[in-house]
């Protein structure tokens, strides 16, 4: 143990005969499948024996049969693509959605009956679809970040939890009837490409146009879409494009015209980051999301959800990064006694601890605003909040990155052994604090929304 991860022996355990010496107890006991830790500060309280208003029974089920498909069915393919840069299986998304998976990072809504009723997919752990929640979501997305593969973790619905909602929030019945079922059950992937080479946050000046035919019965699209994430093998685009109304929101298919090129990023190549060009493509009006011109209600529709997701892989991920820092402090033996026997060490622990149980109680906080709120009520209370949540989350993970280096030495810095799941981190946490809204953006956001509200009869 201090050479090798436990997991290098779970590797090849099934090779061994397992003995026992007599009148003697294991010192270390090997993990059960679906089984949480008992680390400090591995699991949010709720689920290390505190008391909670927010989750109940059905959630530890939920919880606990996630975590023990990830176990079985995902993490040995993980491990070696977050090596390899390979994409995801098609045999690997089929499970997923036929386990429920990728109905459940959509979030609650009516694809939950839909999915049941057409027998694409249960829910994990027995959940009804009446009894889904944002906590049952939330809880999807955390256990999509208890193995330490940051990549591959995006692989895995990366693009879908922001490429399908358009499609079922502004699709014709006849589009959500194709293409919903298709991608829930896992046979087809989905991505959003709205960021060009251009633009960023400033959607308004994308270049990428849509010119209707003279029939009218399709766009011919032209442009290029960069930093898509699982863009390189996504059989849909949810577009941004650029029509003579203005901004509008197209679905377009890969087919004819269409092309996706690898970007090399900090990510292993598997979480798929693309280069779209679009080369006289011809998109169905059918495939239209949302009316002409309605492109910025269909981007902005998703914003919150979209940065309540980020809040929350990326609270989780840190939580990994305390577990493992709090395992090596116990093991690793310096100047003959434990890390953790050094004050400064236990500094560090501290620092992390406290600042990442204060975005968890928050962002909880906000899952249960969202539990109990309108979809109207959350665009009006929520986007100042989350954006400020979104904020005190990445702030949190460059500090939880840059003292869980100092702890992990040299080892934080190899991407294999030990100090693997330091590394990737430590090298693709900048990532929550760009996507979905840089930091300054989310801060300006924040204050601007409270601004808002503030009463003009309020003085010193």
């Amino acid at each position: 143990y201090g050479l090798h991860r436990q997991e290098v022996l779970l590797k090849y355990l099934p090779k061994f005969k397992i003995g026992t010496v007599a009148n003697e107890k294991p010192k270390i006991t090997l993990p059960k499948s679906g089984q949480l830790s008992t680390v400090p500060y591995a699991e949010s309280s709720s689920f290390m024996g505190g008391k909670s208003a927010y989750y109940k029974d059905s959630h530890t089920r939920f919880r606990t049969a996630v975590r023990r498909f990830y176990q079985e069915q995902i993490i040995p393919e993980a491990l070696a693509s977050e090596e390899s840069g390979k994409n995801p299986t098609t045999e690997l998304y089929s499970k997923m959605g036929k386990f429920g998976l990728w109905a459940c990072i959509v979030g609650p809504g009516p694809w939950m009956k839909m999915g049941l009723e057409g027998r694409l997919f249960t829910l994990p752990g027995d959940v009804k679809p009446e009894e889904f929640d944002y906590f049952h979501e939330q809880i999807a997305h955390e256990e999509n970040r208890t193995f330490g593969c940051p990549s591959f973790a995006d692989a895995l619905g990366g693009g879908l939890v922001i490429g399908l909602p358009p499609v079922f929030n502004f699709g014709t019945d006849a589009l959500r009837a194709r293409i919903v079922p298709e991608v829930l059950s896992g046979s087809k992937r989905i991505c959003l490409a709205i960021t060009e080479p251009y633009t960023g946050s400033d959607v308004a000046r994308i270049k990428c146009t849509a010119v209707l035919s003279e029939d009218k019965s399709h766009y011919i699209v032209n442009g290029i879409k960069k930093w898509i994430t699982n863009g390189t093998f996504s059989d849909y685009f949810s577009t941004a494009v650029l029509t003579e109304s203005g901004i509008s929101m197209l679905l377009i298919e890969r087919g004819d015209g269409v092309e996706t090129t690898q970007i090399k990023t900090s990510y292993s190549s598997c979480a798929g980051t693309a280069l779209v060009t679009f080369d006289n493509v011809k998109v169905p009006v059918g495939n239209l999301l949302g009316k002409e011109g309605g492109g910025f209600q269909v981007i902005m529709f998703n914003f919150n959800h979209e940065r309540w997701c980020i809040n929350t892989t990326q609270i989780r991920a840190a939580r990994l990064v305390v577990e493992e820092c709090f395992k090596w402090a116990t093991q690793r033996s310096v100047f003959g006694k434990p890390l953790v026997a050094q004050p400064v060490i236990r500094n560090k622990l501290g620092m992390m601890i406290s600042q990442l149980e204060a975005c968890q109680n928050w962002q909880e906080n906000l899952t249960y605003q969202m539990c109990n709120m309108t979809y109207k009520e959350q665009a009006k209370h929520l986007a100042g909040p989350i954006a400020l949540c979104k904020l005190a989350v990445t702030r949190m993970c460059t500090m939880v990155s840059d003292n869980a280096c100092q702890i992990f030495g040299g080892r934080a810095l190899t991407k294999t052994g030990m100090g693997r799941v330091i590394e990737g981190f430590q090298r693709t946490f900048k990532y929550g604090a760009i996507l979905g809204g840089s930091e300054e953006i989310m801060a300006d956001l924040g204050v601007r929304q409270a601004i808002r509200s503030m009463p003009q009869s309020s003085k010193l």
